[in-house]
């Protein structure tokens, strides 16, 4: 089981500092909209695209529902990442998409 945070507890908390955010998505539905900051590193090549290698900061992962997000989760922290799936994705994102 891995860490999770509501999406309204984690929307507030963009609003109250910088979080590292990583959306799982593919690079299309990345560009069809994805939450402001976010960087684009999908499930589909987590194993060959590397985090910083920071496994002291905390990385927030966001995909459409949850699904996705989960599962890179639990890959990252096998791995020794700090990590937390933000619970209903980028579907109930409450303020703007970036594009």
């Amino acid at each position: 089981m891995t860490n999770s945070i509501t999406m309204a507890d984690f929307y507030q908390l963009t609003k109250q500092k910088k979080v590292e955010i990583i959306d799982v998505r593919e690079d299309f539905e990345y560009q069809l909209g994805h939450i402001p900051h976010a960087k684009n590193l999908p499930l589909s090549r987590l194993g060959v695209d590397q985090l910083e290698g920071d496994v002291e900061k905390e990385f927030y992962l966001v995909c459409q529902s949850g699904a996705r997000s989960e599962n890179a989760c639990t890959f990252l922290a096998n791995q020794g990442y700090n990590v937390v799936n933000v619970l209903g994705g980028t579907a109930v994102w409450p303020g703007e998409l970036s594009r």
